[in-house]
């Protein structure tokens, strides 16, 4: 366990599955607390089977700005503001030429993706600029600095927060940093729809977090309005 001065509180998005799930073992056992969220209640409920107090897991859709704001309430209430606020969740189109992707599947896409990182912006991030101090790192992609065929609708959202990171930072204050971080290519259920069974190629989500999580813990305010990459 790590001692107190060094432990940090982290909020976590999408932290049932993928690379959530894997940062919030890493983290955990590291010994700093995660506060997590999740769509799935069976997810959540097996999450807090496993980490008891003073970890928290919640089921939470980050699209309901309703539900992250009574989420967000509690969290501050009981445990102030985080140290490290992830924004993970995120969903990806059906690999499709763009004219194919449905008007609903489009919308779920940039509500997921956009709007839900906006959601958890608006109801975190004023307690950290009331005492000057966190980290906001707006999980972004390869496909956030470039493009691919079939996977337009994603793409679209992971540029817009890229410039979404950049003008958060521009309005935050000494002190604080908000980062967009690439996570690189890791073989989860994400990477599987799209690269098939070639996604086994790549590290699971368990082996980058290993390295992931030390990293984003040494993040602070000298790397505000950075793009950054997570180490492979």
């Amino acid at each position: 366990m790590k001692d107190a001065i060094d432990q940090k509180l982290i909020v976590l998005t999408g932290a049932t599955r993928g690379l959530g799930r894997a940062l919030t073992m890493e983290m955990a056992r590291l010994g700093h607390t995660v506060l997590g969220c999740g769509r799935s209640r069976a997810a959540v409920d097996d999450l807090r089977s496993k980490f008891t107090v003073p970890h928290d897991f919640a089921t939470v859709d980050v699209i309901d700005d309703k539900g992250v704001r009574v989420w967000a309430q509690r969290l501050i209430k009981q445990h102030g503001a985080p140290d490290l606020l992830l924004n993970n969740a995120a969903i990806i189109n059906r690999n499709a030429p763009l004219w194919q992707v449905s008007a609903a599947e489009f919308s779920a896409v940039i509500d997921t993706n956009i709007k839900g990182v906006a959601n958890v912006i608006r109801h975190f991030v004023p307690a950290m600029v009331a005492r000057r101090r966190g980290v906001i790192v707006n999980f972004s992609s390869g496909w956030g600095r470039s493009t691919d065929a079939q996977v337009a609708p994603y793409c679209a959202t992971k540029w817009a927060i890229e410039g979404l990171t950049q003008a958060l930072a521009q309005e935050l204050p000494p002190g604080m940093a908000a980062i967009s971080l690439n996570p690189g290519i890791i073989n989860t259920e994400m990477l599987q729809s799209c690269f098939g069974g070639s996604a086994a190629g790549f590290p699971t989500p368990e082996q980058w977090a290993k390295s992931a999580a030390p990293f984003l813990l040494k993040l602070g305010a000298s790397h505000n309005g950075q793009s950054l990459t997570a180490p492979g």
